[in-house]
């Protein structure tokens, strides 16, 4: 039986999908309840990405993730999150080999999860599988350009739409994902200018990294953003912390009280009371 589409996800959904030329989207990724509850305020998207498999699980690359990584971190943001729209990335594999594949996929992560979208790789040669989630009531963001999924394919991560035949296909990508009925579309690692053509030429918003500040919002790996990533922080990110250098500084500090049995302290242990005279 296809997914009810709940009031929920159609309202929200909706909401990001009429903010096309409006108020930039603020998106971040979330994979935790806390990182949830910390974002929320700030944000009008959370992503659960599945570049969750590189940063909390230590994968090479997102092909790491699976379904039910994609569930258990869903399920733990939907429980931090109150107002903001929660889109959940559909793993590698879990939805490339049929619009059938891709619509038990989707309606998994839907009912599992109680998400608000899911998101999926890839332009044209995906349409068919986004119509058919779509038509079942689960609505679908859209992403091309940069697929990190496709890396290995790819053979490293390339910055798309340098050639005239490359920024033509990006473009039919886009409108063939739009036709096919997503509420939005995510361009990574793509020229600024094509990625900017692309936002002037779709009725759906943008979402950004790595493109052009012309798209209709913008999202970012929070790790990447808040400074915790210890591996390699791609060119496009801005780090507006440096929690790295925070939690060691940290972590030394609770070292070297341990070691010299300054902690924990008579304020961080129970004692009996003493009775009441």
């Amino acid at each position: 039986m296809a997914p009810v589409l709940s009031a929920q996800s159609h309202a929200r959904t909706e909401a990001i999908r009429a903010r096309k030329g409006a108020e930039p989207i603020v998106c971040l990724t979330a994979y935790t309840y806390p990182i949830a509850r910390l974002l929320e305020p700030h944000v009008d998207l959370l992503l659960v990405g599945d570049s969750v498999a590189m940063v909390l699980h230590g994968h090479e690359n997102t092909l790491g993730a699976t379904m039910e990584m994609m569930i258990l971190h869903g399920q733990a943001v939907m429980r931090g999150v109150r107002n903001a729209c929660v889109v959940i990335d559909m793993p590698a594999g879990s939805y490339e080999a049929s619009p059938e594949q891709a619509l038990a996929s989707a309606t998994r992560l839907f009912e599992e999860t109680h998400c608000h979208a899911v998101k999926l790789e890839g332009g044209a040669d995906m349409a068919d599988r986004i119509a058919a989630i779509v038509e079942a009531g689960i609505p679908v963001m859209g992403h091309i350009g940069l697929q990190p999924q496709s890396v290995e394919k790819e053979g490293g991560y390339k910055i798309k739409g340098k050639t005239d035949e490359s920024a033509a296909k990006l473009l039919n990508d886009a409108r063939a994902v739009e036709q096919a009925g997503a509420f939005s579309l995510v361009i990574e690692g793509t020229l600024e200018p094509i990625a900017a053509e692309i936002t002037r030429n779709l009725s759906i918003p943008t979402i950004g990294i790595g493109a052009s500040a012309a798209c209709d919002g913008q999202v970012l790996v929070i790790d990447d953003a808040v400074g915790l990533t210890v591996d390699r922080v791609p060119k496009f990110v801005k780090e507006y912390a440096d929690l790295r250098n925070e939690v060691a500084k940290a972590a030394m500090s609770y070292a070297a009280e341990v070691r010299a049995r300054a902690f924990p302290t008579a304020d961080h242990v129970f004692r009996k009371q003493a009775p009441k005279a």
